[in-house]
């Protein structure tokens, strides 16, 4: 009897983590299809300069900082603040956010062609599909690894920030190279992490429906940031 009672159990547990999972791979779905449509409609040269550049050519409208630097606001505020947040507040939240990340990812859709556009989203979808597998099933804990690759991360943030005033192809090749390692071991890491939360038993509906989405943004983010390092490196410019 207390066999069946572990198998049956064990059965509804899987069941949990297969729900969570399916809602948190459908938000970073959402994510990627809302930031495809926004970018693909708004990268086109008259849509930049109209926006973005100012009319007598001398530089970028502060509308361009704006949408450039919002979706790290948001996504922080997103994932600081979503315990006091309603669901319904998160979802807009998460929407705006996917949104934004659309105007400022479509920029890249004038920089490079779309066949290395292309090439690069599928490079990065393999290696992100398998170090997310790699996270899932591994056995070893993450913990201290994550914290190593979050303080990569700060890193390569800063020195974006910083090179946005340098200009510096090197510094750009370099944070891209180093990205790709952080943003791989990353996915592995919240892999395992959202696979805590979700067999968490213990843990109230309404905030494992809050945390599928907040795990849907940290993996869109990393697909995203994977994607773009990935770009850096194979890509050529037009």
């Amino acid at each position: 009897m207390e066999n069946i009672f572990n198998q049956e159990n064990a059965g509804y547990s899987k069941a949990i983590t297969r729900d969570f999972f399916k809602n948190v791979y459908a938000y970073m779905f959402a994510a990627l299809a809302i930031s495809g449509l926004v970018a693909y409609y708004a990268g086109t040269p008259e849509f930049f300069y109209n926006n973005f550049v100012k009319a007598d050519g001398s530089g970028l409208k502060p509308l361009f900082w704006v949408v450039s630097f919002a979706p790290v606001g948001l996504g922080l505020l997103i994932q600081m603040a979503y315990q006091r947040l309603s669901m319904l507040v998160l979802l807009v939240l998460f929407f705006a956010f996917s949104g934004l990340m659309g105007l400022s990812l479509s920029s890249v859709l004038l920089m490079y062609n779309m066949q290395d556009i292309a090439l690069t989203f599928f490079v990065t979808s393999g290696a992100f599909g398998g170090m997310a597998i790699l996270g899932y099933t591994t056995k070893t804990d993450l913990t201290k690894f994550g914290s190593l690759m979050y303080m990569g991360f700060i890193g390569i943030f800063i020195a974006g920030i910083a090179n946005i005033w340098i200009q510096s192809d090197m510094v750009s090749l370099i944070t891209a190279i180093i990205g790709v390692f952080v943003f791989t071991g990353l996915t592995a890491y919240y892999m395992q992490s959202l696979k805590s939360v979700a067999q968490n038993q213990a843990m109230s509906e309404i905030d494992k429906a809050k945390l599928s989405l907040i795990g849907g943004l940290q993996l869109y983010i990393l697909f995203i940031n994977l994607f773009l390092s990935l770009l850096r490196i194979l890509g050529g410019r037009d």
